[in-house]
């Protein structure tokens, strides 16, 4: 997730209304692939910027390569997103593979970034693994302070580290359920 936010970001957080009595959280749909590849970009870009590395992978993904994903959504795919009124503001998804459930395309709109939305999101979908789910892991820019702190707050841990193709470093984080 890109948790980076700049100073009017932060202003507009502390005096937008609490976001618990605004957010809506649900499974996107399908016809959500655009607004989720919309949002994913603006978060992300900040992410590349800090790399140099625009060719990082969730700015490469398609809206059809979203599409399907949210198409497929099932036992091995949950995907949640936020919305503010009609707007969507962030959306994630987790990939499970037995026990363990990846934490991936966690985004937030850059102007309500640190306002709950990430926190809101990431609750919702550790809520929606299916039961077998006993392992939650991601990874995160080596540099992304604000998002570590996030996870981390969550619950993560660091335990690895490793290089994208892009040649960003990248932490792995791990948290187990309950």
């Amino acid at each position: 997730m890109v948790a980076m936010r700049s100073t009017s970001a932060a202003t507009s957080a502390a005096t937008a209304p609490d976001i618990a009595t605004v957010l809506r959280i649900a499974a996107p749909a399908p016809e959500h692939a655009g607004e989720v590849l919309t949002v994913q970009r603006a978060a992300y870009v900040t992410e590349a910027q800090r790399y140099c590395a625009p060719g990082i992978l969730p700015l490469r993904e398609t809206v059809e390569q979203i599409r399907a994903d949210l198409e497929g959504a099932g036992p091995t795919l949950v995907a949640r997103a936020a919305w503010i009124g009609p707007r969507l503001v962030g959306s994630v998804r987790g990939r499970v593979e037995g026990q363990a459930m990846e934490v991936v395309r966690f985004t937030v709109a850059p102007d309500l970034q640190g306002g709950g939305v990430g926190r809101a999101l990431l609750a919702a979908l550790h809520a929606a693994a299916p039961p077998q789910v006993r392992t939650f892991w991601l990874v995160t820019g080596g540099r992304s302070e604000d998002n570590k702190r996030l996870y981390r707050a969550a619950g993560y841990e660091i335990v690895g580290t490793a290089l994208d193709d892009a040649g960003v470093e990248l932490v792995r984080m791990e948290r187990p359920r309950g």
